[in-house]
């Protein structure tokens, strides 16, 4: 079952790697064919070290996305003794710990999280509290929990720039390409919105989101975070 946040688990601060140019070729690792790797600008001796450093059992990397009104996105490596995934929750404080799952790479394979439209929101969205504020970061970061068969044609542009400006090379738009067909372990699926729920539903067979996100929060939460994920109108 999909890996919860876990108190005791030896969890540290990942804002640190994202420094380093070959971190997004192993945080990506999962989505792209091997033979893009070159597109980073990196060397792939790196990339295996650096995916090295992600799998480590004594320091799990974990990644904060803040939100509006309290929300935050946490990318979570998950680096048990058995198992490992990269798990990606939804968490506010007034939730007590019962964080959403918007994806994890665990043996269920959860996912995909979310739409082109909910992830573009994110970007730019203003946040409470310190963590991931770049656009460009943020893109890079959640793109292994979007899977959306009905990606515009400017997400393309949007990749390739958020790629360009962590040290990729310019003509990297195959690469952009092939990270916007979803992870291989759920890949891409339609999404349609309910005007009703005012919430995004997924058709994925391994999805969350098959059923309103956080359907079962008390309605002024339940608010607050459709708020949160669809600052706009559909």
């Amino acid at each position: 079952m999909a890996r919860r946040l876990y108190a005791s688990s030896p969890v540290v601060d990942g804002l640190p790697l994202l420094a380093e140019p070959e971190f997004w070729a192993a945080h990506l690792a999962d989505l792209y064919d091997g033979a893009l790797v070159e597109s980073f600008g990196v060397d792939v001796a790196d990339v295996e070290v650096m995916l090295d450093r992600l799998a480590d059992k004594a320091a799990w990397p974990m990644f904060r996305i803040p939100l509006a009104g309290g929300h935050t996105v946490l990318v979570h490596y998950n680096n048990g003794e058995e198992y490992t995934s990269t798990d990606f929750f939804l968490v506010h404080p007034a939730w007590r710990a019962n964080e959403l799952v918007l994806a994890s790479t665990d043996a269920d394979r959860i996912g995909p999280g979310l739409c082109w439209a909910e992830l573009a929101a994110l970007l730019d969205a203003p946040g409470d509290g310190e963590g991931v504020t770049d656009p460009h970061a943020r893109l890079l970061l959640l793109l292994p929990v979007l899977g959306d068969t009905n990606v515009p044609a400017g997400a393309v542009t949007r990749v390739q720039e958020a790629l360009v400006a962590q040290g990729a090379a310019h003509a990297c738009e195959p690469l952009a390409r092939r990270l916007l067909k979803g992870h291989p372990m759920w890949g891409a699926a339609p999404w349609s919105y309910d005007g009703d729920e005012r919430a995004w539903i997924c058709e994925g067979a391994h999805s969350p989101r098959k059923t309103p996100l956080g359907d079962h929060l008390p309605a002024s939460h339940r608010t607050a975070l459709e708020d949160c994920l669809t600052p706009w109108e559909a």
